[in-house]
């Protein structure tokens, strides 16, 4: 689901009135233009698929994947079908093989049941997601963000937001999570539309 235009004019003048610092970012980096996942599946294991490697590799591989789970594309059905091995042959190592394949077998088992997760708190979707193998905290959080586009999501675990408020803030260190919860007190309810603009600070 797309973030509703009315929310994200309402967090821009929010952010900007709240804090000085986020006011000179959005003038600088300008309008926010995030597009969400549609497929929810999909969301998921390209996010398994990038995690803890450079986004050229991870572009590279998952180009491969899509290439062997052709016609069918990265579905569920199309990764369970496949063996670790054969997963391996699109450059997936053999950890997230298996980190794909849990998540496969529980979408296809009804275990995890994607399409009801947008009608549950963030907390109950992390909960929910974080009992996948492979998928953390910071994973169910960009499932928050960009797949079923919540607005008050702060991943303070997440190295490029602690860089970009160690930069905007004129820290001498990059921030805990317990700094990282003062700065953003601010921000609620719109922490999600912040973090996009102090990734973005960076670029």
């Amino acid at each position: 689901m797309p973030f509703a235009a009315q929310h994200i004019r309402d967090a821009r003048n929010h952010l900007r009135k709240n804090d000085t610092v986020m006011r000179e970012i959005i003038q600088t980096v300008g309008p926010f233009t995030v597009k969400t996942h549609r497929d929810r599946f999909r969301a998921l294991a390209q996010a398994v698929v990038s995690q803890q490697i450079s986004g050229k590799a991870a572009q590279s591989i998952w180009g491969r994947l899509e290439e062997l789970l052709s016609p069918l594309g990265v579905t569920a059905e199309a990764i369970q079908s496949r063996t670790i091995e054969e997963l391996r042959e699109a450059g997936v190592s053999r950890q997230k093989g298996g980190y794909l394949k849990d998540l496969a077998s529980r979408v296809v088992t009804g275990g995890l049941q994607l399409n009801s997760l947008g009608r549950k708190s963030d907390e109950a979707v992390i909960a929910e997601l974080t009992e996948v193998r492979g998928v953390g905290r910071w994973t169910a959080q960009m499932f928050l963000i960009f797949t079923l586009a919540r607005l008050d999501v702060l991943p303070v675990d997440d190295l490029g937001v602690k860089t970009a408020i160690s930069k905007a803030y004129a820290l001498e260190d990059l921030p805990d999570a317990k700094a990282i919860e003062a700065i953003a007190e601010p921000w609620r309810p719109y922490a999600s539309v912040a973090t996009w603009y102090l990734w973005q600070s960076l670029e």
